[in-house]
């Protein structure tokens, strides 16, 4: 048994409760009489976080921040996955746009801002005559629409190439074709794999959503920490990068349980 495996679930809450316990000791000691304009202490940072949630603008700036990530990180999956099991699947596939994303997936998501607040500076989305997003939701959702959309196309497409020819063999004995192979087979078998990628997506897509709300936006929590550097608030900066992190720790937890969840129903788990 390993040693992350061994243990009761109270020994495991305890050492985790005293890492963080010594690092909240050594971050107060080193930051021993340091004032809002300075890096602050735990209990200043704390401070600030409730002045924040009084206040109604963290809550405010959170929802901001999931809402934009939510729908960048939706469409790249809409695109990503068909688009990568298709290249997965199909030689000219590969051949005809891997050379394309490979080149495409290094550039960082950042880089992409100025050309973002061009193309989407003035468009507003609307679906039925009301109002999906503004100009500003639309730069980001873009940015994010992008850290997303290489992590995903590029674990489908591995997925789908990894699949063991046996499976497939077999199932063509059994006349298993078209779309019924899609759904019985290789989606089964490459949907471990796709999981991952989109949990790592998810996880990039929250940390460029910080970046990219730092220009152009009002709302968010990227806003809120540039906003509150503005004024020298930087016991708001830190209690901003503090939810960024819980948030963050959310969105992966759930991305794992959601994980599970697929897995278990196709009779699968983990290794």
């Amino acid at each position: 048994m390993s040693a992350l495996g061994s243990g009761s679930w109270t020994q495991r809450l305890l050492l985790g409760a005293l890492g963080l316990g010594g690092f909240l000791v050594a971050w107060q000691l080193a930051t021993w009489g340091n004032g809002i304009t300075d890096v602050p202490g735990p209990r200043l940072t704390f401070q600030g976080l409730v002045e924040l949630a009084t206040a109604g603008v963290l809550w405010k700036n959170i929802v901001a921040s999931v809402f934009r990530v939510a729908w960048g990180f939706c469409l790249a999956a809409a695109v990503g996955i068909p688009l990568g099991m298709w290249m997965g699947w199909s030689r000219h596939g590969t051949l005809l746009l891997n050379p394309l994303i490979q080149t495409l997936r290094p550039i960082s998501p950042i880089a992409w801002i100025p050309f973002a607040v061009v193309i989407f500076g003035g468009s507003d989305f609307y679906l039925r005559g009301r109002i999906l997003f503004d100009a500003s939701d639309s730069s980001a959702i873009f940015l994010i629409f992008l850290a997303s959309f290489f992590p995903i196309v590029t674990a489908t497409t591995s997925a789908v190439q990894s699949i063991e020819q046996k499976y497939l063999r077999s199932a063509a004995n059994f006349g298993v074709r078209g779309v019924q192979l899609l759904r019985r087979v290789i989606l089964p078998a490459a949907l471990p794999q796709i999981l991952t990628g989109l949990r790592l997506a998810l996880g990039i897509a929250w940390v460029v959503i910080v970046a990219a709300e730092m220009l152009g936006v009002t709302s968010g929590l990227g806003f809120q920490v540039n906003d509150s550097r503005n004024n020298l608030r930087m016991d708001y900066v830190a209690a901003a990068m503090v939810v960024i992190g819980l948030v963050g720790l959310g969105l992966d937890l759930a991305m794992s349980s959601l994980e599970s969840q697929a897995l278990a129903r196709r009779g699968m788990s983990r290794r």
